[in-house]
């Protein structure tokens, strides 16, 4: 049995996800802020290991199920050392966030929830829309059917361009279907909330990881930013409040500014111009090869050799070098742009009964609503649009976060290594742990 320091005061379980191609040692910050704060508090922090680095590609429900059992084991190894657990929270970074909320669904289903509390449930910059460029035109739809063959399971995920087993639906369909087990498991905890970058997220767009209709920063000079009033922290918005379009445009640039403006990216993208043959030319290979090897490995789990006990994961489901591989995926999609509808979206569904607070509902609707009005809708699709309307049901507290001063918001939200650039992620960080309900 593995021995546990401090065992018998623990009563709260914390459990960290980490995102594709990722491993524990990037949520390091993030653990070791909220192990600071509240570490000899009776807190235990999980950072699972089953699905780290390129086991990411196996897919969101492998993934999840290989979490929930890690998850699982450790609840009694702690209970066998003595810990009288009674809470759980869990948070996800990136794709982390999806395979977190797969977890949720089974740890709803095997029954931990009847005797430990959800508390808290949070996410950073998260595609829980997926990552297709919203995008009508020739260029978009050919990205989103590359990407969608890249990263294997994961990939064709997040591409929502999957069908899940015989659901007759993509998996982030099924992960928002208000009668799901993940929606259902998901509502029961007190406290929901998102962190999503506004700017400068080439992996998970605003749109995505804050589940909007909307992008309201793709023109910083038409828009204001409305800061929580806090005076120790200048990144994150006021969710009830975030952005409003400016009442007076900024004026144009002069030709010298333009130019000053320009001339300071020159080394940036002279080094791109350099490197993105090589490097696209390694992420493609590389992403061909990890796909090949994901997909024995997915054999292999569903006949029952990867580690996990698959009949007490399947159910039926509506039942009651990363840093290369970051930059040249970024780069592949950047030349993407959002596009908008020229009507309006679809009505909001119907809304199931739901756990969370009239507070928490009506603030997550108002942000909703305030942004859908004032600037123009992307071009979603259907399956996205009932996305949105079912997980703004559950009473989400959302939070853009204005990480300004470095180009890499996606790793700097969680800080995801010890960089004095990514500065403003601890702000982020410190927040979080502030708002985490013991």
């Amino acid at each position: 049995m593995t021995d546990f320091k401090d065992a018998a005061k623990v009563e709260h379980l914390l459990v960290l996800v980490h995102g594709l191609w990722g491993k524990p040692i990037h949520l390091t910050h993030i653990r070791e802020t909220i192990e600071a704060q509240y570490g000899d508090q009776g807190l235990h922090v999980l950072v699972p290991n089953s699905n780290a680095e390129y086991l990411t590609y196996d897919g969101i429900e492998l993934g999840g199920e290989r979490v929930t059992n890690e998850i699982e084991e450790r609840i009694k190894q702690l209970e066998d050392a003595g810990a009288k657990l009674s809470k759980i929270s869990v948070m996800g970074y990136s794709l982390g966030g999806l395979v977190a909320r797969y977890a949720i669904g089974l740890l709803y289903k095997n029954g931990v929830f009847d005797k430990l509390q959800p508390v808290n449930f949070t996410t950073f910059a998260t595609p829980h829309l997926g990552v297709r460029t919203p995008s009508a035109g020739f260029g978009g739809q050919f990205w989103n059917n590359v990407g969608s063959k890249t990263l294997s399971t994961s990939g064709a995920q997040m591409f929502i361009a999957d069908t899940f087993r015989d659901s007759g639906k993509p998996l982030l369909a099924v992960l928002a279907d208000p009668d799901s087990i993940f929606i259902r498991g998901l509502r029961l905890f007190k406290n929901k909330s998102v962190y999503a970058n506004t700017i400068n997220d080439r992996s998970v767009p605003y749109y995505t990881s804050c589940i909007s209709r909307t992008d309201p920063f793709v023109n910083l000079d038409a828009v204001d930013l409305h800061y929580l009033p806090s005076q120790d922290q200048d990144v994150i918005l006021d969710p009830s409040n975030p952005v409003s379009p400016r009442a007076t445009p900024e004026q144009p640039l002069t030709l010298y500014q333009r130019t000053s403006r320009n001339l300071s990216d020159v080394p940036f993208y002279a080094a791109i111009t350099l490197l993105l043959p090589i490097g696209a030319t390694f992420f493609l290979v590389n992403a061909g090869y990890q796909s090949y090897k994901s997909a024995q490995r997915v054999r292999l789990h569903e006949a029952g050799q990867g580690g996990v006990t698959l009949s007490r994961y399947r159910i039926p489901l509506l039942e009651q070098s990363q840093v290369m591989q970051d930059r040249m995926y970024e780069r592949l999609g950047n030349n993407q742009n959002e596009q908008f509808l020229p009507t309006p979206p679809p009505e909001p569904a119907s809304s199931a009964q739901s756990t969370a607070s009239s507070d928490e509902k009506e603030l997550s609707k108002q942000q909703s609503t305030k942004e859908s009005s004032s600037f123009p809708i992307l071009a979603l699709t259907k399956e996205q649009f009932a996305m949105i309307d079912s997980l703004n049901d559950i009473g989400l507290t959302k939070y853009p976060c204005h990480i300004s001063k470095v180009r890499h918001t996606h790793a700097a939200i969680v800080v995801r290594t010890a960089r004095e650039s990514f500065a403003e992620g601890k702000q982020v960080s410190a927040h979080w742990v502030k708002n985490f309900e013991l």
